[in-house]
């Protein structure tokens, strides 16, 4: 993925309404594309996981050094996974000296959860 592409990811991930409920109205084509991306990262395995670590911390973050030893690939694999994560704007990372901490994104849990979301259904 080129630096052009990354970054309209990440502007994406920072836009406050990218993510329409599906019950709501119909997603426009460019919210469609930028949606698409965000569940493609998540159908990856690695990643899927590598969120569910994450998240698990609650709003702690965690040092990738960390997540390395719970996967059965290399240091490289995991820094590439956790990329993709970031650039759809699922983590936000922070270095420090020489490790990288990764937190969880809530507002684009919680769009993600939005785009999900049905209104109540009432009973005739």
């Amino acid at each position: 993925m080129g630096a052009m592409a990354r970054t309209k990811a990440v502007e994406v991930a920072d836009q406050p309404d990218c993510c329409t409920p599906l019950v709501g109205q119909p997603l426009t084509a460019p919210e469609a594309v930028d949606t698409a991306k965000v569940f493609k990262a998540l159908g990856d395995p690695v990643r899927l996981r590598l969120l569910s670590l994450i998240a698990a911390r609650g709003d702690g973050e965690v040092c990738v050094c960390e997540l390395t030893g719970e996967f059965d690939v290399t240091a490289p694999t995991i820094s590439f996974h956790l990329r993709v994560l970031r650039e759809t704007g699922l983590v936000t990372s922070e270095r420090r000296a020489t490790w990288v901490y990764y937190r969880i994104n809530r507002a684009m849990l919680d769009r993600l959860g939005a785009f999900f979301a049905a209104p109540a259904l009432s009973v005739p």
